[in-house]
């Protein structure tokens, strides 16, 4: 299943960022039709504003994916610690090479496997996961190993595909994403979203749907 996910992402790198940000009109219409025109842009800038821009702490990206839609925020948080993680050589290339070209100094970018994350428990105030949960294919391991290394009151800020909200936007998911390797089956339902939050122990701050898309801010407890 990895190698699948890792060939898919690899075919993609041309068009990912334009599907992404909806730089083209065959992208706009693409969303338009599956995704009941929710604009990634807009879902990307609603996560990052739970993040302070005077903010100088240790943040963890996992998925980092090409960081399309956070070279902006991290270039304004030069006083913060930022680690991207992503399981794709190819989009860690692209992420460097946005990184650089926009003289980004305070990224480090890691190859690794969000159920195996390489540091220590209670590590990061921030974990920033963008459109990655519904490409975990142990999606419980993955919220386990977020909540691992989250420094207590540390928040998890996140979006990403949930279903049962509108049945084109699921049978894309279930007929062509989960296939080629985008995205990875068994999907979370809202509720299955809240009752993870809720078993891992976190406080939800702030939770939102938009169209077939969950964003959250939520602050893990101080056990």
């Amino acid at each position: 299943m990895k190698d699948k996910i890792k060939e898919s992402y690899k075919s993609s790198s041309k068009i990912y960022n334009d599907v992404m940000t909806q730089g083209s009109f065959w992208s706009k219409l693409y969303i338009k039709l599956f995704w009941q025109g929710v604009d990634d842009n807009e879902v990307a800038e609603k996560v990052l504003e739970y993040i302070p821009n005077n903010f100088n702490g240790k943040i963890l990206d996992v998925p980092v994916g090409t960081a399309i839609f956070t070279y902006k925020k991290y270039k304004e948080l030069k006083k913060a610690q930022i680690i991207g993680i992503d399981y794709s050589e190819d989009m860690l290339k692209q992420a460097q090479n946005i990184l650089s070209c926009n003289d980004i100094t305070n990224v480090e970018l890691v190859q690794g496997d969000v159920g195996d994350i390489p540091y220590e428990d209670n590590s990061f105030d921030y974990v920033l996961t963008m459109n990655g949960f519904h490409v975990f294919p142990n999606k419980d391991k993955a919220f386990k190993e977020i909540s691992r290394v989250l420094k207590r009151n540390g928040k998890l800020i996140a979006c990403f595909y949930i279903k049962d909200k509108f049945k084109r936007t699921d049978w894309l998911a279930n007929n062509i994403l989960d296939k080629k390797g985008w995205f990875s089956k068994p999907f979370d339902t809202e509720e299955d979203v809240r009752n993870r939050l809720s078993e891992y122990g976190y406080k939800v701050i702030d939770f939102e749907v938009r169209g077939s898309i969950v964003i959250f801010c939520a602050e893990k407890y101080d056990e």
